[in-house]
Order: C-alpha cells, then sequence, then structure tokens
C-alpha cells in the first residue's frame, strides 16, 4: 500500500497519529499501535465501553451504579481510563472531524462514530 499523501517521515512518538478524514483503516492500526503502547487497557475501553461502578440494593437485590461521592480508589482509576482514551482519540483528529464526536462522552463513542462515517 502506498503511503497517505500527508505522510511525514519522522511523526512524534509522543504525540498520537493524527486523522485527516483518509485512509481510515491506516489510521486506525497506528492508534491502535500508540494506544498499546501507553496502556494496553485503554483499548478495551475503547473496544468495550467504560467502566461503570456497580452497587447491590435492596430485597430483593437490585445492581445500579454508585454515586460519584460513593467511588473507591480504585473505581476512580478505572473510570479515569475511559477519559484517558477519549482524550487521545480527540487529539488525533482535526477539528473538522471534532464536530462529528463533539457529543461523544466516551471512547467508544468515539471511534464508532468514526468508523460509522469513514
Amino acid at each position: 500500500m502506498a503511503a497517505p499523501p500527508n505522510f511525514e517521515e519522522g511523526q512524534s512518538t509522543y504525540r498520537p497519529p493524527r486523522f485527516n478524514g483518509q485512509y481510515y483503516g491506516w489510521w486506525k492500526t497506528r492508534m491502535h499501535d500508540f494506544i498499546m503502547v501507553e496502556d494496553s487497557e485503554l483499548w478495551d475501553v475503547i473496544c468495550d465501553g467504560p467502566f461503570v461502578s456497580m452497587k447491590t440494593i435492596g430485597e430483593p437485590a437490585v445492581t445500579v451504579p454508585k454515586c460519584r461521592k460513593e467511588y473507591s480508589d480504585t473505581d476512580r482509576k478505572s473510570i479515569e481510563k475511559n477519559f484517558r482514551a477519549k482524550k487521545i482519540l480527540v487529539f488525533g483528529i482535526g477539528l473538522d472531524k471534532y464536530n462529528r464526536i463533539s457529543v461523544c462522552q466516551y471512547a467508544k463513542e468515539i471511534l464508532e462514530a468514526l468508523q460509522t462515517a469513514h
């Protein structure tokens, strides 16, 4: 496969690959690798959706999401992963694509919106 026209020699290993609206498959592969190096659990969050901290209440037992003030340190660290993944994805797209994903709350929604569009 020929390199996309905006390919630049020596791209940064500190910044996520930039998606310009073309070559989505190529960008997704590079983004996957970039994210896996940062934290492999981030890619799980993107593919499977964010962690939701739950608790059991009542009789019969019903499982409901915890309130923010009920989060443990472990819950907070797990929830933070969605925001880290979301940040990397947002930094990897241009302003023209940002409007398409600006309403997305979760990293999984961002990737799905881009995949549907491209």
